[in-house]
């Protein structure tokens, strides 16, 4: 479903597009929607969420690159249903932890996906082994 909106700036880097509630009623999924998004070309993927009075889609300085644009462009969106689950790709330092603690493992399985990508992303980011260690621990010590 395509239509056309203007990137909003909030605070310093945050950006969001706004979304047409005929877009959100057309797509009749809810309140937190689950879509891909494809601009120029460019998809990603999010959800459309109601917040600060509007419906938006989140809109990450990588994204931005991705699909070359910046806040204040007006730009084509186009959004389509995700009906795809959404899956986090666990590093071999976590899943090897995981798979010696039960409780963490169980813990773990449980968390939503923006949960699951927090920790994983945090672990991807260490640069050294030292690090990584920690935060594979830090892990597990807050999941049990």
């Amino acid at each position: 479903m395509k239509f056309t909106s203007t990137i909003l700036a909030s605070g310093k880097t945050a950006t969001g597009i706004p979304v047409p509630e005929s877009v959100v009623t057309a797509l009749d999924a809810g309140k937190r929607i689950p879509v891909v998004v494809t601009i120029n070309g460019y998809s990603y993927r999010s959800s459309i969420v109601f917040y600060t009075g509007q419906f938006l889609i989140a809109l990450s300085a990588e994204n931005r690159a991705g699909a070359g644009v910046s806040a204040g462009d007006e730009i084509e969106v186009d959004v389509a249903l995700d009906d795809q689950p959404r899956e986090v790709e666990v590093p071999p330092a976590l899943a090897e932890a995981l798979a010696q603690d039960s409780d963490a493992a169980s813990a773990f399985a449980a968390l939503s996906y923006s949960k699951k990508r927090a920790i994983v992303l945090s672990i991807e980011a260490a640069k050294t082994d030292e690090t990584r260690s920690r935060r594979v621990a830090k892990a597990l010590t807050d999941l049990v």
